[in-house]
């Protein structure tokens, strides 16, 4: 039941969040449907789902009932008893036999019968077609029984087809929603009630969906942040990691932006929201995972394809057999017995099970890693990408300043000069005081107290730390006021993409500290990898080429691209396509977005902009380049599971049907309807097992 009622949940919340949808999505969403639809109907989305109109419950409840009344037809069965040797007849009993397998193939048979009329509605017979067409042909064939028209039923058979088949997709269904569970584990991260601030001050709960941008809400100890938002008052340390899988709790204060699902720690917070309910990151989040799902494969397409195929293939086998059998002087019953039995043969319940159950486990499988996958063509072409383009600044960078060099004068050890420095940056926010903390932070050192701390615009901070005056400014600074210093060493750090700041200690030059915008640990060994795959990796950024230069030589990347302006960046990957590379681009920014659009693989950076996200095929929830090595990994795999699927379906068919119609019957090898059941039900297994082996690689 657990099962039954996150799906609720989980549909409820779908709900919820169709509000939200954006508008540009909601077009680029159908707009993806109809590419994938080739007959364009605008009820497409019904056809195309043979399950429409059912649930797992539904399909569970369906196998369960049948199969307690396909017991006594196995018993009541003819066939059966004289299998096992036994005499069970009674008056009427075939009568019985006949209302049980009728009950068995009406309401067991429904969904598949249902399902068929939508497909031949839309003139496209696929999955569910097949099915129908071998259950109404066993049905009506043992049905003669009843007038003596026919003297073998295939009843028994008939029942346990339809329990394969109603096993088969309950199993599909459940493991499609196996896939949603990573959702249904993102919707449980949102809180369902708010405390809402009202204007007298007063608090009171209201649900989530009912906020609007604006209004105040109060979020104690311990909560989940229920929206997007900014914090008015308070203060606390803010458990991020599900959301940006940033390990360590950032601690938020005044001004500081939340984000829903957040985990709040010690402080209570005043919270300004930032835009309505089901409208905030983590819904968008959802929402990804949502079109995920539902973005239908190319190769989901040519398993339809095949069973389309093999409906034509299993009528036309079925005809020729009854001719050829008559033909060749055998009595109608016998013909049509053969006829009947490779009719329920060519129904391949394994291709139906073939994709679905490998997209459904590649989809979960990568929502576990934190890849969120858009676009399924996109992500299933990922395995003939040969280039893959970084942004630099937060993806290949941690987008924060970290110290490269410290260069005392004379008279000063590093531990000291940092003692004086970090005096007046610890009073600062500046991204190179926070740079110089960490350093001071990772040292262990305990800074001096500063006093009448100020900042010098533009130039740096002054202060008075041990009774001396120390300033910690810029070159601009030191050429102004004329005070000299080590050229050499400024220029050398500074061609090298450096940012350097200079300690003044009264009025005399002290020493140097340069900065730079630190590297991602993981961002070597996925560039590693890569070249281990053969692919070449390149750098795409704004920032001058110094700093660019720096980052490609400590990556030993391919290519560096520096100083291209946001709307250049298209053109570049174009330029890199027209050199022949399938390009996959990795940016978070909204001047990435264009780019992302233009490469053939569009992979945005989690922690990036809304547009990033909307215009990528994949999205990491992690800003962890390793990542992208993962996705073309996953989508080598994927693909290969499928393609091992599709032959393994398609060949239990191909080599089943002849069996069936007797063409090996004069060596007195015949398949017969029975073991044709057993077997299907074998490479359905198979199937399903051999998709769920992509988790264990």
């Amino acid at each position: 039941m657990d099962d039954h009622k996150g799906h609720a949940h989980h549909s409820n919340h779908a709900d919820q969040n169709k509000g939200t949808h954006s508008m540009s999505t909601h077009q680029h969403h159908h707009q993806h449907h109809h590419h994938d639809d080739p007959s364009g109907h605008p009820d497409s989305s019904h056809r195309m789902d043979k399950h429409v109109g059912h649930h797992v419950e539904d399909f569970k409840k369906r196998f369960y009932i049948c199969l307690a009344v396909t017991i006594p037809i196995l018993i009541l069965s003819p066939m059966i008893q004289m299998f096992l040797g036994v005499d069970w007849r009674f008056p009427y009993d075939t009568v019985l036999l006949f209302l049980l397998s009728s009950f068995v193939f009406f309401y067991g048979g429904t969904p598949f019968l249902v399902g068929a009329y939508h497909e031949l509605k839309y003139k496209s017979p696929g999955m569910m077609t097949l099915i129908a067409l071998a259950i109404v042909v066993a049905y009506s064939y043992s049905s003669l029984t009843m007038f003596g028209l026919t003297e073998v039923d295939f009843f028994w058979e008939l029942a346990t087809l339809i329990d394969i088949m109603l096993l088969g997709h309950w199993l599909e269904m459940k493991s499609i929603m196996g896939a949603s569970h990573a959702l249904e584990e993102l919707v449980r991260l949102i809180p369902s009630e708010a405390h809402l601030v009202t204007e007298n001050g007063e608090t009171k709960d209201v649900s989530v969906t009912e906020l609007k941008p604006q209004q105040v809400i109060l979020i104690k100890p311990g909560e989940r942040v229920p929206v997007d938002g900014v914090i008015m008052t308070g203060q606390s340390s803010i458990d991020e990691s599900m959301l940006t899988g940033e390990s360590v709790p950032v601690v938020k204060k005044t001004g500081d932006a939340v984000i829903g699902g957040a985990i709040n720690g010690e402080g209570s917070l005043t919270v300004t929201v930032h835009n309505e309910g089901g409208a905030g990151y983590l819904s968008q989040v959802i929402k990804l995972v949502q079109e995920a799902q539902e973005s239908k494969s190319k190769a989901q397409n040519l398993s339809d394809k095949a069973a389309k195929g093999l409906f034509y293939i299993a009528l036309a086998a079925g005809l020729i057999t009854l001719i050829v059998w008559l033909a060749m002087g055998s009595s109608f019953d016998f013909a049509l017995q053969r006829m009947v039995t490779v009719m329920i043969i060519a129904c391949p319940h394994a291709l139906g099970l073939a994709i679905p159950l490998v997209i459904s486990t590649s989809t979960s499988l990568a929502a576990k890693k934190g890849l969120l996958i858009r676009n399924r063509t996109a992500f299933e072409d990922a395995r003939k990408l040969n280039a893959v383009v970084f942004d630099k600044t937060g993806t290949l960078t941690q987008g924060k300043f970290g110290i490269t060099d410290i260069l005392p004068a004379v008279g000063y050890e590093e531990t000291e000069l940092l003692k004086i420095v970090g005096a007046l940056e610890a009073q600062s926010e500046h991204p190179i005081s926070k740079g110089v903390m960490s350093e001071v932070k990772n040292r262990n050192i305990s800074v001096y107290q500063a006093e009448s701390v100020e900042n010098l615009t533009g130039k740096g901070l002054q202060g008075l730390v041990n009774g001396q005056d120390v300033k910690v400014v810029s070159p601009g600074y030191m050429e102004e006021q004329q005070i000299s210093y080590p050229s050499d060493d400024y220029e050398r750090l500074s061609s090298q993409g450096n940012t350097v700041v200079f300690a003044v200690i009264d009025g005399k030059y002290s020493g140097l500290i340069a900065l730079a915008d630190q590297i991602r640990e993981t961002a070597r060994s996925a560039i590693e990898k890569l070249k281990g795959l053969g692919i070449k990796s390149m750098m795409l950024t704004g920032d001058n080429k110094q700093a660019a230069d720096r980052v490609g030589r400590q990556l030993d990347l391919d290519e560096v691209y520096a100083e291209v302006l946001p709307h250049q960046k298209a053109d570049k990957i174009k330029e890199i396509q027209k050199e022949g590379y399938l390009v996959a681009m990795t940016g978070d920014g909204v001047n990435d977005a264009p780019a992302l659009a233009q490469a053939d693989l569009g992979i945005a950076v989690g922690a990036g902009t809304d547009v990033a996200i909307e215009t990528a095929d994949v999205v990491l929830v992690r800003s962890d380049p390793e990542d992208v090595v993962s996705i073309l990994h996953l989508s080598r795999r994927t693909y290969a599971k499928m393609v091992q699927n599709l032959w393994w379906a398609a060949g239990y068919n191909i080599a089943a049907i002849p069996l069936a119609a007797g063409v090996l019957y004069g060596p007195g090898i015949l398949l017969d309807p029975a073991l044709g059941a057993v077997l299907m039900s074998l490479s359905t297994i198979v199937v399903a097992i051999n998709a769920k082996l992509l988790k264990a690689q």
